[in-house]
């Protein structure tokens, strides 16, 4: 999944990808109360900002790769979800919140978020192996700090 990403000189990228972070900085920081007042102060549009909020991202200066957010979607099934959380804290991840909705047709969503800081293999091979726990039908990298 981390294949997907590249680290690019934000010179080289168009202004709205700066100004989305601008916008995300200002809403953090409580500078701007809602959306709308933040893209009105860096100058562009709502929708723009909702098109690239959840793909434009500034790597925090201490790490890369510290927390992380990953949504699954869980067959009904016993021992699954404790398949998976055996995987993340075998591989030095530390769970820090875990949150699952009642199965429906036979599948549950579960979003869970973990320290990442400790782990002992690259980002990528657990996203794999996750993925490969019989019984995940789906998994999707949210977030990463």
């Amino acid at each position: 999944m981390l294949t997907n990403y590249l680290i690019v000189d934000d010179k080289m990228l168009p202004e709205v990808f700066g100004k989305v972070i601008e916008a995300k900085k200002l809403l953090e920081s409580g500078q701007c109360a809602n959306i709308s007042e933040a893209v009105k102060k860096v100058g562009i549009s709502r929708s723009a900002f909702y098109k690239y909020k959840d793909h434009v991202f500034v790597p925090d200066e201490v790490s890369l790769e510290r927390k992380a957010l990953i949504s699954f979607v869980l067959s009904d099934e016993k021992g699954i979800l404790s398949r998976v959380l055996n995987v993340l804290s075998a591989r030095g991840g530390n769970v820090l919140t875990i949150n699952q909705n009642i199965p429906i047709q036979k599948r549950a969503n579960v979003i869970v978020s973990l320290d990442i800081h400790d782990l002992t293999v690259p980002v990528q091979n657990l996203l794999d192996e996750l993925e490969a726990i019989e019984g995940v039908s789906k998994m999707t990298l949210l977030s990463i700090e």
